[in-house]
């Protein structure tokens, strides 16, 4: 490969690691043509598979700064799978691939800048996929917009109970004892008539 060629290789590989939300590599040694394009054809518009020179992909792990996540990977005949789509459904490709087919071998990769180990991958490929998360997550997003707004809907009725027991109460606190009647006027037959003039008849006879 002429130098030009292996310049253009390594910025389409660099671009492609920098471009996929994740990353697997693996080994196909003994994997023929034809078994290469059932895995193709399995990881469908997820992933796409390509057989990679590993001086070559050194190169552009380099330059997309995955040396620590990849470069130990990059050990015998590599192929990388770039992820393009749901990643759990690539997983579940590669994973499900590599049982019938045991001379693919998954070594690692990335997902989001981060090392993922083979174990990883695989438990990545247990998820339920994404379609079905966010089923799940839309189901429980609106049971809970129900709940809350069945709780706004009570709110009304139940401010009306509390109005109401309040007034209760207020009546009767009111209603206990009657409080005297300020209004009525005093009883004045009772009182001495200061007004009346002495008895002349009871004074003492003065010529006696």
């Amino acid at each position: 490969m002429a130098n030009a060629e292996k310049v253009a290789a390594v910025a389409e590989l660099t671009g492609r690691f920098n471009d996929s939300s994740g990353v697997v590599l693996t080994e196909y040694r003994g994997l023929t043509v034809s078994q290469l394009a059932e895995l193709r054809k399995a990881l469908a518009d997820h992933a796409t598979f390509t057989v990679v020179k590993n001086t070559l992909t050194k190169r552009a792990v380099t330059e997309a700064g995955l040396v620590d996540q990849l470069s130990s990977l990059l050990v015998g005949p590599s192929a990388v799978a770039f992820v393009d789509g749901d990643v759990v459904e690539a997983a579940k490709g590669l994973r499900d691939f590599a049982k019938a087919n045991p001379l693919l071998v998954i070594k690692g990769g990335v997902l989001d800048g981060q090392a993922i180990s083979p174990a990883e991958i695989i438990k990545l490929a247990d998820l339920e996929p994404r379609e079905v998360l966010l089923a799940k997550l839309a189901g429980a997003m609106k049971a809970s917009l129900a709940g809350a707004a069945a709780t706004f809907n009570a709110l009304p009725a139940q401010m009306a109970q509390l109005a109401e027991a309040l007034r209760v109460k207020r009546e009767a606190g009111e209603g206990g004892s009657p409080a005297p009647d300020v209004t009525a006027a005093p009883d004045v037959t009772a009182a001495p008539d200061a007004t009346a003039a002495p008895d002349a008849t009871a004074a003492p006879d003065a010529e006696g």
